[in-house]
């Protein structure tokens, strides 16, 4: 693996606001909680870092708010190895995920702030950076128009594209068609055959099963890429960290099957350390554990 990748991610960018409590208020009611923290997150972002973190050269294109968050945020990215060159503050609102954490439940408020600039018409303002890329990697935490749009670059320039189809909703047929790996988890995928979906993903689905591994279809068969046993400590940022993964080896030439290996060592490894971006390994980390359970 010596050539550096150049990956594009574009998407999703928040600050996430965790309370961590043993009860959740019930209505008019005041409790304490336990713990506080801010943690930078957004899919995006995540998975910008994610690869990052493996030695990929990185851009993020994304919008935050002309606010502390947003300053934060990119002062950490920066920090991470990911190039934020083409992130802008937009608005006034960083996006939040207000996160509480109970013994019964977890539940989760976003307010999506900057990640609604992220239209078509600014996609277009970065055809450049997209046509430049060797892989763009998108979600769907910002409008569809500006996932459709970079997907339309990309085709157009021979860029391969990564859909993390999270959250899931319904997506156009053109869209599905112009898509190269498609990666849901077994949530998600069940909401794809549901809407016949899936049936125009034919050798491009690798869906995320956890514990279970990755499953992929070769000619109609379902290949399973099995998972990685590690002492489990925090799954927050497994899916990502899984993407990020993938992008950073396919882009460095691997086979799909060695890819989904690649990555499931990276989600593995990401579940051993507590947070989602904090988690997330090294290249050199990668390696070792890999080797380690030859």
């Amino acid at each position: 693996m010596d050539k550096k990748p150049k990956i594009t991610v574009l998407g999703s960018i928040n600050m996430d606001l965790v309370t961590i409590t043993s009860q959740v208020p019930k209505r008019g009611e005041t409790l304490f909680g336990e713990h506080f923290q801010m943690n930078p997150g957004g899919k995006g972002a995540n998975q910008a870092v994610a690869a990052a973190k493996l030695g990929a050269q990185v851009q993020l294109i994304g919008c935050v708010g002309n606010d502390r968050f947003g300053e934060d945020i990119v002062a950490h990215l920066q920090e991470q190895g990911v190039d934020v060159s083409n992130v802008e503050p937009v608005t006034d609102i960083t996006a939040t995920a207000t996160i509480i954490v109970s013994d019964q439940d977890n539940s989760i408020i976003v307010v999506p702030g900057a990640n609604n600039y992220v239209t078509a018409s600014f996609v277009e303002s970065k055809r450049d950076v997209i046509a430049a890329s060797d892989i763009l990697v998108l979600q769907l935490e910002i409008p569809l128009e500006g996932v459709q749009k970079a997907v339309q670059i990309a085709k157009e320039n021979g860029v391969k594209v990564i859909l993390n189809p999270a959250p899931i909703q319904a997506l156009p047929s053109e869209l599905l068609k112009d898509v190269d790996y498609f990666t849901p988890n077994e949530h998600e995928q069940e909401l794809l055959r549901k809407n016949r979906a899936e049936e125009e993903l034919d050798g491009k689905l690798i869906v995320t099963k956890g514990s279970q591994g990755v499953c992929i279809y070769e000619d109609g068969e379902e290949v399973i890429i099995p998972a990685y046993k590690v002492d489990v400590v925090d799954t927050t940022g497994a899916g990502d960290s899984f993407n990020g993964g993938l992008a950073h080896a396919l882009s460095k030439g691997l086979s799909l099957k060695d890819a989904c290996k690649y990555g499931n060592a990276v989600a593995a490894l990401s579940t051993t350390k507590l947070g989602a971006q904090t988690g997330m390994p090294t290249s050199a980390e990668v390696e070792e554990f890999i080797n380690s359970q030859k």
